[in-house]
């Protein structure tokens, strides 16, 4: 589906801006740029400079794992043992 690509898309370059940016504060080569121009100069600098609340209706707009809810605890149905 074309929500899961985006998705997945999203993870892959802001992580590798995240390493990035780790590795430029630490001193280190950063790792090499590779990828598409709209994810890597469009899509994460707006998504870094989105502020929170924008991002969250964002991702609960989009189908996907995050809006998976948890099944809620059932009750015990007699002893543990």
């Amino acid at each position: 589906m074309i929500s899961r690509w985006v998705r997945e898309n999203a993870q892959r370059y802001l992580l590798r801006d995240a390493q990035a940016r780790v590795a430029r504060a630490h001193g280190r080569t950063p790792p090499p740029v590779r990828g598409s121009f709209f994810w890597r100069r469009i899509f994460v600098p707006i998504c870094r400079l989105a502020p929170w609340p924008v991002r969250r209706r964002v991702m609960a707009a989009m189908p996907g794992s995050h809006r998976e809810h948890w099944p809620k605890p059932t009750t015990p149905a007699g002893p543990a043992i």
